[in-house]
């Protein structure tokens, strides 16, 4: 017999080689119709793999993360039955699960594929699903699996077989089609209840432009009708709210192929975005008791060795450039130049905790085949900053970044969020992270505990810490539902022993400090992108690249216009007029379009008497206003950095 440890702690005894399945069943028949995957000691696992020793179980439902990446796998594999029926000689690269729904990289040929065929595969797919097929684990030897895919001349997977062992190769088949697969997968075909795919796209295999491009098709299913119709409907609102769209519409950012991919242009509309974004973290950083720094965008190979970025984040910097037989890199991160900042002066305890922060620039060499807008990029300005602090202080220094995050969330009016606490994987130190037990142990204890102990909603995930300590990245969701990754708070038990950073303590003796890597608003251009989204561009005034359009009805206006102008600057209000010779409901709609917050239309009656015909984005009429209770009311709106539709004092 093997015991089995419920998540609600309870222990139950089973035959050696029952299944996940077999205990769902034993608890209710009920649960068992909907369990999709188990995890079973950390691992997630098909219902039907055998257990054979005492093990922690979950079963994990269309509820859980790791279900719905399970269902999703599984649609891509179902996908690629159906591609394979209409297309008999597809190769197929990967199919991973992804944030919402799944992708197949697919090899077609000299094939083309259309729209009409999504529709065709969709149809396919249906089919195939309500045949109830079984997903079929089979484990096999190298040799015969390379022998399998030399026979079908499928060049992918030998390439995929060329970096695994015995041991660790596994097929899966449902109905006809068959593939090389680590799994999980679903039970059977049967739980693909309602299936979108949703775009064609073009990727190079394996993220390189300099192989050959496959068919990327991205699609997401769900168990019931009811999901899909309403992830539709989302859908469609995402596009209306694409950053992409949207930066183009209303002059925020642009790409140029002179440039080079992914390195976005700022134009005036999104510099003022970025010049706001700045001066907010400046003032919360300054109560917060940081000191700005400025560090160089290039630096010496050595100091990337010291602090282990070389080798382990080689692939994510541009290639070095080397000069009187020295090697120099682009800067990807800011943290190894404010270590030696930390260092350029002796320190003791009474300089701790030391804060330091910038808006650095740094660039990373993603895959052409990963860029997207401003989601990803080869350049981007980070909100960076590090602090620099003893054991004692950690909990308090790591809360108080946790406390600046929640901040900003009421600021931009995010009202979903949640901690992703990443850990290490201790079979995998020496290789993808520093080997130290015990610090990795320690801290990533007290990341725990601060996290529980401040009541923020969070997650644990395995095997996606930083390098050098435990990490949390930061989850939101938009207005409309979409999850963004933010930001990040790092733990770094590591550079400072590797940089021989060190303090004075109280008691006279020398100490390493432990170190916070903090980025609260991320990057500018992923949360520009975010927040393009979040609003649909309807940014609130205090960020609104223009606040106020002023609409004379006529030229005869003009002078009155041009005092409207100068009193809102006086204030420090971005103000334009609109001096064409257009229709006022032109004028109305082409600043509606433009997403501007106020709108002031000026005729006789507000010339005469000094008053100002308020218009709302996008809520019309707000009644008539004397100009200087507007402008003291406005400057007071932005100055508090009010949302949207906090309180809107302009508005009679």
């Amino acid at each position: 017999m093997i015991k089995v440890t419920l998540p609600d702690g309870s222990v139950r005894e089973y035959a050696k080689g029952s299944t996940a399945m077999d205990v769902a069943k034993s608890i209710s028949e009920g649960l068992a119709r909907k369990v999709l995957a188990a995890n079973i000691n950390g691992e997630v696992w098909d219902t039907s793999r055998p257990i054979n020793d005492d093990a922690t179980l979950k079963l994990l439902t269309w509820d859980d993360t790791d279900g719905k990446s399970t269902f999703w796998h599984s649609s891509a594999h179902l996908m690629a039955e159906a591609v394979q029926d209409k297309f008999p000689g597809a190769k197929f690269w990967v199919g991973p699960a992804i944030d919402k729904g799944f992708y197949y990289d697919i090899d077609l040929g000299d094939t083309k594929m259309s729209e009409e065929d999504l529709v065709h595969l969709e149809k396919k797919m249906g089919e195939l699903s309500r045949q109830n097929n079984l997903f079929v684990r089979k484990a096999m030897p190298k040799a015969e699996a390379i022998q399998y895919f030399e026979e079908k001349g499928d060049e992918y997977k030998l390439d995929l077989l060329s970096n695994l062992t015995d041991g660790e190769i596994s097929f899966y088949t449902q109905g006809s089609f068959t593939d090389l697969c680590r799994g999980p997968h679903i039970p059977h075909t049967g739980f693909i209840k309602a299936i979108k795919l949703t775009s064609i796209a073009g990727a190079y295999w394996k993220g390189n432009e300099k192989n050959k491009q496959l068919t990327r098709i991205y699609g997401v299913t769900f168990p019931n009708q009811k999901e899909l119709d309403e992830y539709v409907l989302m859908l469609e609102e995402a596009k209306k709210r694409d950053h992409r769209k949207l930066g183009k519409e209303l002059s925020i950012f642009t790409m140029d192929d002179d440039v080079g991919q992914g390195l976005p242009l700022w134009m005036p509309n999104g510099t003022i975005i970025i010049e706001e974004l700045e001066k907010l973290a400046k003032e919360t950083e300054s109560a917060a008791g940081y000191k700005r720094v400025v560090t160089p965008h290039i630096a010496k190979e050595s100091m990337y060795l010291t602090s282990g970025h070389l080798p382990y984040y080689a692939d994510s910097m541009f290639p070095p450039m080397e000069l009187d037989g020295t090697k120099y890199y682009l800067k990807a991160m800011n943290c190894p130049h404010h270590h030696k900042i930390f260092d350029a002066e002796p320190k003791t305890y009474k300089d701790l905790p030391y804060r330091i922060a910038e808006y650095g620039t740094c660039y990373r060499y993603e895959q052409s085949g990963e860029l997207f807008g401003l989601m990803r990029v080869r350049c981007l300005h980070m909100n960076d900053a590090h602090i620099y602090c003893s054991k004692e202080q950690f909990a308090s220094e790591f809360r108080a970044v946790n406390d600046m995050y929640i901040k900003y969330f009421k600021i931009f009016g995010v009202d979903k969020y949640v901690m992703r606490l990443s850990l290490h994987d201790p079979a995998k130190l020496g290789l993808k992270y520093v080997n130290e037990p015990e610090l990795w142990q320690e801290t990533e204890t007290m990341v725990r505990q601060v996290l529980i102990e401040s009541n923020i909603p969070y997650i644990e995930v395995q095997d996606e810490a930083a390098f050098y300590g435990p990490k949390i990245d930061v989850q939101i969701w938009s207005a409309i539902g979409r999850e963004f990754t933010l930001a990040t708070n790092q733990v770094d038990f590591n550079s400072g022993n590797t940089f021989k950073l060190s303090y004075i303590t109280q008691n006279n003796s020398t100490d390493v400090p432990l170190i916070i890597h903090r980025a609260p608003l991320g990057t500018h251009e992923r949360f520009i992108g975010f927040l393009l989204e979040h609003y649909a561009g309807k940014f609130p005034a205090w960020l609104a690249p223009l606040q106020v359009k002023i609409l004379p009805i006529s030229d005869k206006f003009m002078d009155y216009a041009n005092t409207i102008l100068q009193t809102l600057k006086n204030a420090d209000i971005r103000v334009e007029i609109d001096d064409r010779h257009e229709k006022i409901g032109k004028k109305i709609r082409d600043a509606e379009m433009a997403k501007v917050p106020y709108m002031l239309v000026i005729g006789e009656k507000e010339m005469n008497e000094r008053q100002v015909a308020v218009r709302l984005q996008g809520r019309g009429d707000a009644g008539v206003k004397d100009l200087d209770k507007f402008t003291r009311e406005l400057a007071a709106e932005i100055k508090e950095r009010r949302g949207p539709n906090e309180d809107e004092p302009a508005k009679n």
